[in-house]
């Protein structure tokens, strides 16, 4: 199994981020903008305070019973967000996705944020890494 600094690596560090005290309609047309599911909540200094999801608007936004654009980022966001080490594996990542029931985790190195990794990094990793188990087997066979 790759590390999520291995993983970090292939992928990228690219992180997209938003202010708490941005609205939710902000929110919800950078991650249309990007294609993304989730953008981490930072504050001053880079500090990771949460993170919002689409489920977090499906769920959230549909109980308020607002315009997304008088709904704050801080009032839909999820506050305790699980993250992981650069120095874990994906097989870590996968227990953790499937434990607290999530899709994103934030890569945190000295309580700084480093990347982000989804459900679909870590299966596009997982099947990958069989494809090559595999072919090494079928080589194996051959000889």
């Amino acid at each position: 199994m790759k590390t999520v600094r291995q993983l970090l690596e292939s992928k990228g560090h690219e992180v997209a981020t938003i202010a708490s005290d941005k609205s939710v309609f902000d929110a919800m047309q950078l991650m249309t903008a990007r294609n993304i599911g989730a953008l981490l909540v930072m504050e001053a200094g880079n500090k990771l305070v949460g993170i919002v999801t689409e489920r977090d608007y499906a769920r959230k936004m549909y109980m308020l019973d607002k315009s997304p654009k008088d709904v704050l980022v801080t009032e839909i966001m999820t506050h305790q967000v699980a993250y992981v080490r650069p120095e874990q594996t994906n097989e870590d990542c996968m227990a953790l996705i499937t434990e607290k029931r999530v899709r994103h985790l934030p890569v945190l190195e000295d309580d700084r944020v480093i990347g982000v990794l989804s459900i679909g990094d870590m299966v596009k990793d997982a099947i990958s890494e069989k494809d090559f188990i595999i072919q090494q087997l079928e080589n194996y066979i051959r000889r």
